[in-house]
């Protein structure tokens, strides 16, 4: 999987260093060490994911490639992180070629307790019940991660970008239906936008969205 976000480059004690601005354990299976690779200022650098706590990571390059780059001011960083999704589509009936459904019109699914907004995105874009999707993604309140409703999104055969967008509160223009994250506590609120509305399974439908809370963005190909 992909990260798009904007971040700067400082010289640390430990070396190079480019902060994270999501927690990786939220959409990643892996700890520790983790090896990546980043697309920076045009280049493709191999990198280091460093732990700080709680799924907090830095970027470390190497010195050679740190000393190229412009400390301390924003740089677009495009992050491949590999084998970071859970599997669950190996006995999938469905497939990119045959999804469960073509998305061509959405409707609201209110959750029934709070905890459950990832799983219900994906009832929502897929035309199932929230318990269908709790048993394909075997977690319950508060334990979907993006990782996790990605790997549903392949179970159903639902297309998707292979880049999650960070926009972190900047102005950003949203593609025709994808997943929302925003920031909500030590959690992410889930809801999905398509063609111009807002589908939270909190609120309902709505026709505006404060785009100052969003953290970042998947785009379902539809």
């Amino acid at each position: 999987m992909r990260y798009f976000f904007q971040s700067k480059v400082e010289k640390e004690d430990r070396g190079y260093m480019i902060h994270i601005p999501f927690n990786v354990w939220e959409v990643c299976k892996q700890r520790d060490i983790i090896k990546g690779d980043v697309v920076l200022d045009n280049r493709h650098i191999d990198c280091e994911l460093l732990p700080k706590d709680k799924g907090n990571y830095e970027i470390h390059i190497k010195d050679e490639d740190g000393a190229c780059v412009e400390l301390g001011v924003p740089h677009m960083i495009l992050l491949h992180i590999t084998d970071t999704l859970i599997r669950m589509d190996q006995n999938s009936p469905y497939s990119f070629e045959n999804p469960i459904r073509k998305i061509d019109g959405m409707k609201v699914i209110i959750q029934p307790e709070d905890g459950l907004c990832g799983q219900t995105c994906v009832a929502m874009l897929a035309g199932v019940t929230i318990a269908e999707v709790i048993s394909v993604m075997d977690c319950r309140e508060w334990q979907a991660t993006m990782g996790r409703v990605i790997s549903a999104l392949n179970y159903y055969g639902i297309d998707h970008s292979d880049v999650i967008n960070y926009t972190e509160g900047r102005d950003a223009v949203l593609p025709k239906c994808c997943v929302m994250m925003e920031k909500m506590g030590r959690f992410c609120h889930y809801l999905v936008h398509y063609d111009g509305k807002f589908y939270d399974s909190n609120l309902g439908v709505l026709e505006e969205y404060d785009m100052s809370k969003l953290l970042g963005y998947l785009e379902i190909k539809c």
